[in-house]
C-alpha cells in the first residue's frame, strides 16, 4: 500500500490571560524557529478549535480554562500550519510544566515583555486582543 502525503492537522492555540499577564510555554522541540509559544496543539477529530485550546492548556500546563471566543485563524508564516487562536479565561489551577516530555518552562508575560519572548510579533488579532485586555 502506498502511503499518501497527509497535511498536518490544524493547531489550536490558547490565549490565556490572568492577572494582567499572558501565559506562554517553552517547548522542548522547536516548531520551525519558534521556541516560546502559546499553549496549544493539534485539533483532534470531532473537536472544535475552542475545545482543543482548552484540552491542550490542561494537558500542557495543568491549568483549567474556559474558551471565551475565537480571535482568528491563519496559516502561520513560519511553520505553514493552519492555526486557530482562542481567548481563554482561567477557571482553576496554577500553570506549571504538566507535560515534561513536551515542555520545559511556562511563564506569565506582561504586555511589554511579549517581544522578548516572541521577537517576530504575534498574529495581529491576538496582539489587538492583548493590547485591549492587558493595557494598564
Amino acid at each position: 500500500m502506498t502511503e499518501t502525503t497527509t497535511e498536518k492537522p490544524p493547531l489550536s492555540m490558547a490565549v490565556v490571560v490572568s492577572e494582567g499577564k499572558l501565559l506562554m510555554i517553552r517547548r522542548r522541540e522547536r516548531e520551525g524557529d519558534l521556541l516560546w509559544a502559546l499553549p496549544g496543539g493539534a485539533i483532534e477529530a470531532g473537536e472544535t478549535p475552542e475545545e482543543a485550546a482548552v484540552r491542550e492548556t490542561v494537558e500542557e500546563t495543568g491549568l483549567v480554562v474556559t474558551a471565551l471566543k475565537v480571535l482568528g485563524e491563519r496559516v502561520h508564516p513560519k511553520t505553514g500550519r493552519t492555526m486557530s487562536y482562542t481567548a481563554c479565561e482561567v477557571l482553576q489551577g496554577e500553570a506549571k510544566v504538566a507535560d515534561a516530555d513536551e515542555l520545559d518552562a511556562v511563564a506569565w508575560v506582561a504586555l511589554d515583555e511579549i517581544p522578548e519572548y516572541v521577537p517576530y510579533g504575534l498574529f495581529e488579532p491576538v496582539q489587538d486582543y492583548l493590547d485591549g485586555v492587558l493595557a494598564a
